[in-house]
């Protein structure tokens, strides 16, 4: 898989849970604690992200 696709799948998972947090947060019966470890998924996708597009960017 080239970095491109990986970082590609990364980036729809961080935007599913983008939208999973904001049902969620909009939902009468919303679990905080659910709600907070999503967001917390969404932190470390965000890292990766950003961390493989800085190593891409030192091998060009």
């Amino acid at each position: 898989m080239s970095l491109q696709t990986h970082l590609n799948q990364l980036a729809r998972k961080h935007e599913a849970l983008e939208r999973e947090i904001q049902e969620a947060i909009h939902r009468p019966s919303a679990n905080d604690l659910h709600i907070a470890e999503m967001k917390r998924r969404k932190l470390l996708l965000k890292d990766e992200i950003n961390r493989l597009q800085a190593n891409g960017n030192t091998l060009h």
